[in-house]
């Protein structure tokens, strides 16, 4: 999924989850178990993309992330701690950060090549438009459930 998808499904985890020894462990599950669901993200296609594309679509999709991050805390779940829901998001997209050295400095070799090679096996990616369709669908349906319940 893309960094945003994570992002906001870890300040829901950071929303409801008020113990960092749970909400670490499940924040890094939900990244793998986010990634299971067909998805479209900015490493879709990267090799045809050019270095610098991908970089700036990636960059992008991070600073999207944090700023809906906090409206959704502002508006929905406004008892949560910013800091605390920080430190969530980045356990929520720790998998991806550990692929930055793999992906843009080519450092093919552990323990950035076996963080890779792990992602990849949960990785279901697809075109868009629904590749996008799948994630709002999840993100959206755990805010209204996390709001209800």
């Amino acid at each position: 999924m893309t960094a945003t998808a994570h992002a906001l499904v870890g300040t829901v985890i950071a929303a409801k989850v008020g113990n960092p020894a749970l909400a670490i462990p499940i924040a890094i599950a939900s990244h793998y178990i986010c990634d299971a669901v067909p998805h479209w993200d900015t490493g879709y296609d990267r090799e045809i993309k050019s270095k610098q594309r991908f970089v700036l679509e990636s960059m992008a999709d991070v600073i999207l992330g944090f700023v809906l991050s906090v409206v959704l805390i502002f508006f929905v779940f406004p008892s949560t701690n910013y800091l605390y829901a920080f430190l969530i998001i980045l356990m929520a997209q720790l998998p991806d950060w550990t692929n930055v050295p793999y992906l843009f400095l080519n450092w093919d070799f552990p323990p950035f090549s076996w963080s890779y090679e792990l992602g990849k096996r949960f990785d279901t990616s697809i075109g868009l438009p629904w590749g996008v369709v799948n994630q709002l669908i999840v993100v959206v349906g755990l805010i209204l459930f996390a709001k209800v319940f």
